[in-house]
């Protein structure tokens, strides 16, 4: 099997796990506060990816963007802060709206990204993304059609398109300053941190979880956050950022499979055109962001060894 293929399959396992946690997360949220939730998941994530250091061997780099701990801390701690709000709002979200609703809508994510570079690069907005925000805008009106009236936790999940996007394009923008293991746990300390003190505030009385939460919570904490992040950093080494993309955009379907199949949540023919829409606009959308940003390096080549 050729390096490129390996790639993909591991992207697309990625994908699958990051689907399957909105059925798991939404669950947990009847038992455990939002904060607490998340405390716990990237606390068992920081754990069990904390022993990968003991065979981590640092790039030789001499260039001026060379790393340095002083650095490493601060931009773990920037990317770190619009990680909770993500994963803070997306959690919020699932606790009054559906699992596979929320799925299609946290997946504006990946519209709103090129949308959100176009304007602070003063771009003009290219043709396919003016054709991609009707058809998502259009896809979430079927969504919500088929969901009743919008509810509190729509505008959450929005909210975490909003901030994810925000992640992304700020991990573009710091990514190659830092070696992807210390970097990856420096974000997940700084989350834990966070959502500790959160946790304190919010449910100073409900810190341990139930019995019955721990094995979800480790499925959350190591398969979907651990796992997945050394999945995604391996597996982009040999897949092209637009192939990547077009991978992510299977998430809300494959949200859709896990909560049918873990609780048996179904989706109606307009849903099912509203996601099918939604996807459609994510790939499109993903078409307006292949050339190499302002503010990102272009890659070399580099040939598998």
């Amino acid at each position: 099997m050729s390096s490129h293929a390996r790639g993909v399959l591991l992207l697309i396992l990625t994908t699958a796990l990051w689907g399957s946690t909105f059925a798991v997360v939404k669950t947990l949220g009847e038992t455990l506060d939002a904060s607490v939730l998340i405390a716990w998941r990237f606390l068992i994530a920081t754990v069990a990816l904390a022993p990968a250091l003991l065979l981590y061997r640092p790039a030789i780099r001499t260039d001026q963007n060379a790393p340095n701990r002083s650095s490493l801390t601060k931009d773990g701690f920037i990317l770190g802060l619009w990680l909770i709000a993500g994963y803070g709002t997306q959690t919020i979200a699932l606790q009054t709206t559906g699992a596979n609703r929320a799925a299609f809508f946290t997946a504006l994510s990946v519209i709103l990204v090129p949308v959100w570079l176009t304007f602070a690069q003063r771009r003009p907005l290219p043709l396919t993304l003016w054709g991609a925000l009707p058809l998502a805008v259009l896809g979430l009106a079927f969504l919500s059609w088929e969901g009743g009236a919008l509810v509190v936790g729509d505008a959450w999940a929005l909210g975490c398109a909003v901030t994810y996007a925000g992640f992304i394009v700020t991990l573009e923008r710091l990514a190659h300053r830092h070696d992807a293991l210390p970097f990856t746990l420096a974000q997940l300390i700084t989350v834990t941190v966070v959502a500790w003190l959160w946790a304190a505030i919010a449910a100073p009385n409900n810190l341990w979880p139930p019995p019955q939460a721990w094995a979800p919570l480790l499925y959350l904490g190591i398969a979907a956050t651990a796992v997945t992040t050394l999945l995604q950093t391996v597996g982009q080494r040999h897949v092209s950022a637009a192939e990547a993309s077009l991978i992510y955009a299977l998430e809300p379907v494959t949200a859709t499979a896990f909560s049918y199949l873990l609780i048996n949540e179904r989706v109606g023919l307009r849903g099912a055109l509203g996601g099918v829409l939604v996807v459609i606009a994510t790939v499109l959308s993903q078409r307006a962001g292949r050339d190499p940003h302002a503010e990102t390096p272009t890659p070399t080549a580099q040939a598998d060894t």
